[in-house]
């Protein structure tokens, strides 16, 4: 069995866990635009391969597939992850499963304000969100909104170009020089992740790591500690099942006044997944076990509570070939 990772770059951890779960079973395979991408240097292979946006990109990565006999291919970068949902017949064909979830939901996720409906007609708690600035306004005016709030792209990721906003001049002045802007409630509560792996077969949530954030840093939980609640894991399957999400997926989420909010939802492993399988949450495992027909049992809250996470830098030093 072998196992394709795209836009792999500085996970790391994530090549290695994947190498442990296949140990004499397969292989791991890793591309990137960049030689000088760490994490391909982890991999039993790799490639280079073209920008994602680049004419003919898919038809390299099923080259690849083919070539390598790739049986589960996934990406761990947003945008790639609805190019490789919306060819996921292609990459069937060449006997590749697409590890992730459906075009739909891939979509929703990267648009903020399409999941804030999709939310909000289901019944969950989320944070107001506007894409036209007047009616923010409105309801300011109304006391049904107030500051300060975040002003953020409505489709992006890593955090990238949002605003903490506290006036309505500055609102003007962000929605007068970019397009796709919105508007979103400022949640004042605990931020929370959850590592959270849907079963491919059954489509049931088989497992949820759930930690409150410490810090981050460029969008990404660099520190954090673990911690159960019952209320949460119940909220977490009933919404990922509902929505339909397949394999693994990340989500925010904020505590405010005892109560659970939604923020955003990553279809792929977040930056801070090493918490969760070095507590015992083995994912990779669960997809091998996938990929290879067998449906998982349930084991969700299977690790323990106050375990903490704290990043820090690591640096490879490689002699790489036609380098200077």
């Amino acid at each position: 069995m072998n196992i394709l990772i795209l836009s792999s770059g500085t996970r790391n951890k994530v090549v290695q866990y994947f190498k442990a779960a296949l140990k004499d079973k397969g292989r791991v395979i890793c591309t990137d635009m960049s030689n000088l991408a760490p994490s391909i240097y982890e991999s039993d292979q790799f490639y280079t391969v073209p920008r994602m946006t680049a004419p003919g990109y898919i038809d390299v990565i099923l080259d690849i597939c083919k070539k390598e006999k790739i049986d589960g291919v996934l990406s761990l970068i947003d945008p790639e992850l609805s190019l490789l949902a919306e060819n996921k017949e292609r990459f069937a064909a060449v006997g590749t499963t697409v590890i992730g979830s459906t075009y739909e939901l891939c979509e929703m996720s990267l648009d903020k304000f399409q999941m804030f409906r999709w939310l909000t007609e289901h019944g969950y708690r989320c944070a107001k969100s506007y894409i036209d600035k007047e009616a923010f306004f409105a309801d300011v005016a109304a006391g049904k909104a107030k500051y300060p709030v975040f002003v953020k792209p409505a489709r992006g990721s890593a955090s990238i170009a949002i605003s903490k906003v506290y006036d309505r001049e500055t609102i003007e002045l962000l929605f007068a020089h970019s397009d796709g802007l919105m508007i979103q409630e400022f949640l004042d509560g605990q931020e929370i992740g959850a590592d959270v792996y849907i079963d491919m077969n059954s489509h049931r949530v088989v497992s949820i790591f759930t930690k409150k954030k410490i810090l981050m840093r460029a969008g990404e939980t660099d520190k954090a500690v673990s911690f159960q609640d019952e209320k949460l894991f119940a909220l977490i399957k009933q919404f990922a099942e509902e929505a339909g999400y397949t394999g693994q997926i990340d989500i925010d989420l904020f505590q405010v006044d005892g109560e659970y909010f939604i923020s955003e939802v990553n279809p792929r492993f977040g930056g801070g997944y090493p918490h969760a399988y070095e507590c015992g949450c083995n994912h990779m495992e669960l997809i091998v076990n996938n990929l290879e027909g067998k449906t998982n049992d349930g084991r969700i809250g299977q690790y323990e509570e106050g375990i903490y996470m704290m990043k820090y830098n690591e640096v490879m030093v490689r002699r790489i070939g036609g380098s200077v």
